[in-house]
């Protein structure tokens, strides 16, 4: 899964990396170097035929959900929707159809497994070699309260790891690649088979790095760029 990730560019930067036509956002979310479920994250959108900035909340809230405690108590557990899946489960595949955004990110964490050839729970950060932003597959929606209030939600889409992160954890996001991106955020575009065959990345982890970090990520509260300080493995840890 993909649980925790970063993002150090304002609006304006992202704008400019991905050559959106604008923003719809008033000023930038703060920088975030552990950015965790329902906070609120950039999702770039289709809008009149343009791709633009937006923002959400991270963790797709289900149409079905009836009140803003309830549909708030149930985004942690469907921030990320599994590829293979995505089109039949109930809380994913209206989404899926209908409303698919890109999630840019710096880079993302994973915790190696114990099926993998590193020691338990040890966070690795995974980004670009050349330092460019990630243009993870996500999904988003918008739902409305009892009271009216409206809250847009997104969800990272996440498939089988290949190659060396396999041998961290089992699991990694999609990645879209940019001549994919005008098919891929097109709201008309509603062929289920031709969806997921647009997720089929011929070599999905190509550029990726992995370097092992402090477990200071493991805290939520624990921001800022030294969070993705590379470490020797065996280096003596502290959560503080």
């Amino acid at each position: 899964m993909c649980g925790r990730y970063v993002q150090s560019l304002d609006a304006q930067e992202i704008v400019q990396s991905f050559e959106l036509a604008g923003s719809t956002l008033d000023q930038s979310l703060p920088l975030n170097w552990n950015i965790a479920p329902t906070n609120d994250i950039y999702i770039i959108r289709n809008e009149a035929d343009s791709r633009i900035l937006d923002s959400a909340s991270w963790g797709i809230i289900a149409p079905w959900q009836k009140n803003y405690v309830d549909a708030r108590a149930s985004q942690s557990h469907a921030i990320n929707a599994r590829s293979e899946s995505i089109h039949e489960k109930p809380t994913f595949r209206h989404a899926f159809r209908t409303s698919r955004c890109l999630i840019p990110a710096t880079g993302y964490y994973e915790w190696a497994t114990s099926l993998g050839k590193y020691a338990p729970k040890q966070p690795f950060y995974i980004s670009n070699k050349d330092g460019e932003e990630l243009s993870i597959a996500g999904i988003w929606s918008s739902w409305q309260s009892e009271k009216g209030v409206v809250i847009q939600s997104a969800a990272i889409i996440t498939r089988e790891a290949v190659g060396e992160l396999a041998t961290i954890h089992s699991r990694m996001p999609v990645f879209m690649p940019i001549d994919r991106w005008i098919p891929w955020l097109d709201p008309q575009a509603r062929d289920i088979n031709r969806l997921i065959k647009m997720m089929d990345i011929a070599v999905p982890d190509a550029g990726l790095i992995a370097t092992p970090i402090s477990n200071r990520v493991n805290v939520v509260a624990n921001n800022g760029p030294e969070l993705i300080i590379p470490i020797e493995l065996g280096a003596p840890e502290t959560l503080f």
